[in-house]
């Protein structure tokens, strides 16, 4: 069995999996769009073009996304993605990069429990946690 998320970026699919190609690394391994579907009924107008459901690997979790109801209103709340780096450098690396024109809810610092640990809402409003790992532990949670 797996969780994986999925995340409805409300219209802006094509801008926020552009944003985790740079940030993340992240790999597109499938992409539909409305105007692709069999079933014409399951696009909100004008929308033919904007991603019905696509899939993205960043590192080894797949992300599942789409435009959901196009309405640009993108709502992400009461969860957050945690990304585990193996140190420091890249812990600060991609702690900024996430944080490029989002929010820093909490700055990447040395906590009890790791070496780095932030928290950051990305443009889109996806919250993250960034963490370094100790060698030889799980990740909190």
């Amino acid at each position: 069995m797996q969780v994986q998320p999925y995340l409805s970026f409300d219209g802006r699919g094509e801008e926020a999996v552009e944003f985790y190609r740079s940030t993340l690394g992240a790999e597109v391994t499938m992409l539909m769009r409305f105007k692709d579907s069999p079933d014409s009924g399951t696009c909100p107008p004008g929308a033919g073009d904007k991603i019905m459901h696509m899939s993205f690997r960043i590192g080894d979790t797949t992300v599942f996304g789409s435009d959901g109801r196009c309405e640009g209103r993108p709502s992400f709340q009461g969860f957050s993605l945690s990304l585990t780096v193996p140190d420091d450098a890249e812990a600060e690396r991609r702690f900024a990069s996430l944080a490029d024109g989002g929010q820093v809810q909490m700055p990447l610092i040395k906590t009890f429990f790791a070496s780095r640990f932030g928290m950051v809402a990305d443009r889109f409003g996806v919250s993250w946690m960034v963490y370094v790992a100790p060698e030889g532990t799980a990740r909190p949670g």
